[in-house]
């Protein structure tokens, strides 16, 4: 990959312990569709780091080779240093994640499902009652806790996924379309209780979404996936100091970046693209 004028390639080894997420030539098919091809990518412990792209780049699936949820059948992927497909379990002791499909169950109340999770990711007993409380109370979620969470917003929900995310204390959060289907009060909720956490643990954010006003705001750097592949990388003013201003006058915004550098594959069929639509739908009619 060339990286975009103004930006410099992290050279460190996946293999480094200072990077919460290091890939080396990542690949994945779904049959004959190739949804990653040879993703290189490096965060820097600490960071927040946007995923971009349109449905269909690859972001979902290289989320899931990350998280252990998928194999790596070839390349090589590190989560601080450990290798995800030797060292799984201790891959996912690191870990917190919000996926793009809701996870919370309705049938519970709040508590009942941040406690749930605790128990999944192994907190042990006896801090369980009080982590689960802090994890509640970061989100601002204390007040409705013992309410059944199908009472819940849409923003709440979202909330209280990532409330289970921080149960375990991870040190690499990963969020994909955390903001999916929200309304634009609720969606600021969401990343004021993501940015509080981090700047409290110094927690690394790896977060896919569409909001180019999103990436904009919170993500320190970067990333657009394009056919499985990074194919710009930098801060969001590095990325738009690289397109020229059309008019003379406005300066570029971050979509205009990812029309210049996505644009040619919106209308490209593809069975991850179809796929990713139906959950982007599911998801959002559910929390809307």
């Amino acid at each position: 990959m060339t990286a975009p004028s103004g930006t410099t390639p992290d050279p460190r080894s996946a293999a480094d312990p200072s990077l919460a997420v290091g890939c080396t030539g990542l690949t994945y098919s779904f049959g004959d569709t190739l949804a990653v091809d040879g993703l290189d990518l490096s965060v820097p412990a600490g960071e927040v780091f946007g995923l971009l792209g349109p449905n269909g780049a690859g972001k979902t699936t290289a989320i899931r080779a990350i998280t252990t949820l998928l194999p790596v059948p070839a390349g090589m992927v590190r989560v601080f240093g450990r290798d995800v497909a030797r060292q799984a379990m201790a891959v996912r002791r690191l870990l917190g994640y919000v996926p793009q499909q809701l996870s919370a169950d309705s049938g519970l109340t709040g508590r009942e499902n941040v406690s749930l999770f605790a128990r999944v990711f192994d907190v042990p007993r006896a801090e369980r009652a009080e982590r689960v409380a802090e994890a509640l109370e970061a989100v601002g979620l204390t007040d409705a806790a013992d309410r059944m969470a199908a009472t819940f917003s849409g923003g709440m929900v979202r909330r209280l996924e990532l409330a289970q995310a921080l149960v375990s204390a991870p040190r690499l959060l990963i969020l994909d379309e955390p903001t999916i289907g929200l309304d634009p009060i609720a969606r600021t909720s969401v990343w004021e209780r993501i940015t509080e956490v981090r700047q409290a643990t110094g927690m690394t954010v790896l977060v896919t979404t569409h909001y180019m006003d999103e990436a904009d705001q919170y993500c320190d750097r970067v990333g657009l996936m394009h056919q499985g592949r990074i194919r710009a990388l930098g801060t969001p003013d590095q990325l738009k100091e690289q397109l020229p201003r059309e008019d003379g006058t406005h300066p570029p915004t971050l979509e205009d970046v990812f029309r210049h550098f996505a644009g040619s594959r919106l209308d490209k069929p593809g069975g991850e693209d179809f796929r990713d639509v139906r959950r982007t739908r599911r998801t959002a009619s559910r929390v809307g």
